[in-house]
């Protein structure tokens, strides 16, 4: 069977396109408070790859993405009144992240944010607007409900797992990816293989996220330590404080593909995690957005931002979308 390579790390084409990897993104850095700032971020990315510092994204490709994506006609949009209100606004606002090299990263030199997730929220800006624009407020797994439940935010996609807890408090279209969970330990680790391995071991896990449950179900005698973020549970690592991650394996593939000193190790467990787009409950956002997501499917833009983003690191054929709304 083909294998891939990911900065060290082989990994098997079927278990790649099996767990549908994800969107690839880092956990949030700072809790955001009720009325946050929305610090404005271009829908486009910095001319040529490797515009970014610690970004593997082809940035020319992804800026062709943007300048394709589809608008939405105008009357379509008026007749719907969360997408009038950010057409009238010029830009959406999202609830999301800029650590992640694959899905969601800022240039700290141009200011601008380029990935997967990113690249999904500036072309449905683009959609309803007619341009890739969105300002990003930095989401937690704490405070991504609240944000949505006191619209500080048009949506969140920042890998926000889909669960029936959390459909209670928001609404969410899609999915528009699903990711199994993985386990990542330093590269100079050989006593962790697999999740049987975790037994008696120090293990990371973002606070408030699934990894919790799934390490009370398939590793329970581990000593589980959270923290409120992928840049601190993967410090927690690097730094020998822990001695494995455990999260959805779209974002510890991201975390390898910046960091040398890391690894994934074992097979994908777990049930596929479905991602979704969150939006406010009981709005007229779902059906709209959920259209949206299949027209950028049926025209190429899913896939052509994948191949742009994460398909820069996996070196396959784009995989399916989960089936919308299933």
């Amino acid at each position: 069977m083909d294998r891939i390579e990911i900065a060290g790390l082989q990994l098997s084409r079927r278990k790649l396109l099996g767990i549908g990897l994800g969107t690839l993104s880092a956990g949030a850095l700072a809790a955001c408070s009720s009325s946050p700032s929305l610090p404005a971020s271009s829908g486009s990315a910095s001319a040529g790859a490797g515009g970014s510092s610690g970004s593997v994204i082809d940035l020319a490709a992804y800026d062709a993405v943007l300048s394709k994506g589809a608008v939405a006609d105008a009357s379509l949009v008026d007749g719907n009144e969360w997408a009038k209100a950010i057409k009238a606004r010029g830009s959406i606002n999202r609830g999301g992240t800029d650590t992640s090299s694959l899905f969601s990263l800022r240039d700290p030199a141009t200011g601008k944010v380029a990935g997967f997730d990113a690249g999904m929220s500036q072309l449905l800006a683009k959609y309803i607007t007619g341009q890739p624009k969105e300002n990003l407020s930095q989401v937690t797994v704490d405070t991504r409900e609240t944000l949505l439940q006191n619209q500080s935010v048009d949506l969140v996609i920042a890998t926000y797992s889909i669960t029936p807890a959390r459909q209670q408090k928001v609404d969410f279209a899609g999915p528009y990816y699903e990711s199994k969970s993985a386990i990542l330990v330093k590269t100079t680790n050989t006593t962790i293989n697999s999740v049987d391995d975790l037994a008696g071991k120090n293990v990371a896990t973002q606070a408030a996220s699934t990894g919790v449950a799934l390490l009370q179900k398939y590793a329970p005698k581990a000593n589980v330590q959270t923290f409120d973020d992928n840049p601190k549970c993967l410090a927690a690592v690097q730094q020998g404080r822990v001695d494995a991650y455990v999260i959805d394996q779209s974002i510890l593939l991201s975390d390898v593909a910046k960091n040398k000193d890391v690894k994934i190790v074992g097979d994908p467990f777990g049930n596929a995690d479905p991602y979704g787009i969150g939006l406010h409950k009981g709005s007229d956002a779902l059906a709209f957005v959920n259209a949206w997501l299949k027209v950028m499917e049926g025209d190429g833009s899913w896939a052509a931002l994948w191949k742009a983003t994460v398909g820069q690191v996996v070196k396959t054929d784009p995989p399916k979308p989960p089936a919308i709304a299933s």
